[in-house]
């Protein structure tokens, strides 16, 4: 089937899309992206992506190339181009064309680009046994809040994990303690049934998805704890696990080769994950509005 992509105001043959070589995406990671989610052809957790959206472009001073509304609109017409029921949607959105200088241009509009790829959220073998991950140090630059392109030090962080035999990484912060997944928030479960997740600083890059299940805890009466968290608190854990808008909940079994709890998906990420798929059909009330919330003394 022909792929299609949106490049500034146009629906183009995927294989044909292209920015131009003095975009300030491509030369200086002048950018932001964001993912919307479509499971079962419904949008999921568009508004808190598109909150986030603006926000990271507000904090790098880039204006929004077109209205919410004709984002939203472009995003459901990539769908059905590319003819998918299930997909995620890639948003990317740079400063624009223009000679190569550091400072801002004057008067050039962003650049907006749209991917959509095929993505099978159910029978997902990642989620229903696991996977593991390693430590790696975390050496991203220090406004980690803001959805760049600027990755990588993630994929550098990635590759070091898959060189070490594990799926992911996990990466920790000069003080010992976990910053966040490569790509998504990280999440343990303490032996007394707490769910502990990093505390929103500049720190981390606070998750739509991880604010969708603040809401879903809420309403089972499941208690969250923000803060930081050692590797060695995680190996002594009942369950851990990922959350981001790509995979939703992947449980990790194993980190730096250590077991943790009994080396499957535990029933907590299980009850998490059926829950947020009723809540992206729909069946928990609206979604959640995302905004930044970051404690006072990193923000």
């Amino acid at each position: 089937m022909p792929r299609i992509a949106y490049v500034n105001g146009s629906y183009v043959p995927h294989h044909e899309a292209s920015v131009h070589i003095e975009d300030r995406g491509f030369q200086f990671a002048d950018g932001i992206y964001e993912v919307v989610a479509c499971i079962n052809g419904k949008m999921t957790d568009e508004r808190g992506h598109l909150d986030r959206l603006e926000r990271s472009l507000d904090e790098l001073g880039i204006p929004m190339p077109v209205t919410r509304r004709s984002l939203q609109f472009i995003i459901r017409e990539m769908v059905r181009r590319n003819r998918l029921k299930n997909a995620n949607v890639y948003i990317q959105v740079t400063r624009g064309v223009a000679k190569r200088d550091f400072p801002f241009p004057v008067e050039v509009p962003p650049s907006i680009v749209l991917t959509a790829r095929n993505f099978q959220f159910d029978n997902n073998k990642n989620v229903e046994k696991g996977v593991t991950a390693m430590t790696v140090a975390d050496i991203r630059w220090k406004r980690r809040d803001i959805k760049t392109t600027m990755l990588l030090a993630q994929v550098l962080a990635k590759q070091e994990a898959m060189d070490g035999g594990a799926y992911d990484a996990w990466m920790v912060d000069d003080e010992g303690f976990v910053t966040e997944a490569s790509s998504s928030n990280a999440w343990i479960v303490t032996k007394d049934g707490k769910l502990v997740t990093r505390n929103a600083t500049t720190s981390i890059l606070r998750g739509v998805t991880r604010t969708a299940f603040e809401k879903i805890c809420s309403g089972l009466q499941m208690k969250i704890e923000e803060r930081a968290f050692t590797p060695a608190e995680a190996y002594e854990a009942q369950e851990a696990f990922n959350t981001s808008a790509v995979a939703l909940v992947v449980p990790v079994i194993m980190l730096d080769g250590k077991k943790i709890g009994t080396g499957e998906p535990g029933p907590v990420a299980k009850k998490l994950y059926a829950e947020y798929r009723a809540y992206a059909e729909g069946q928990r009330g609206e979604h959640v509005e995302w905004v930044a919330n970051l404690d006072e003394d990193e923000a």
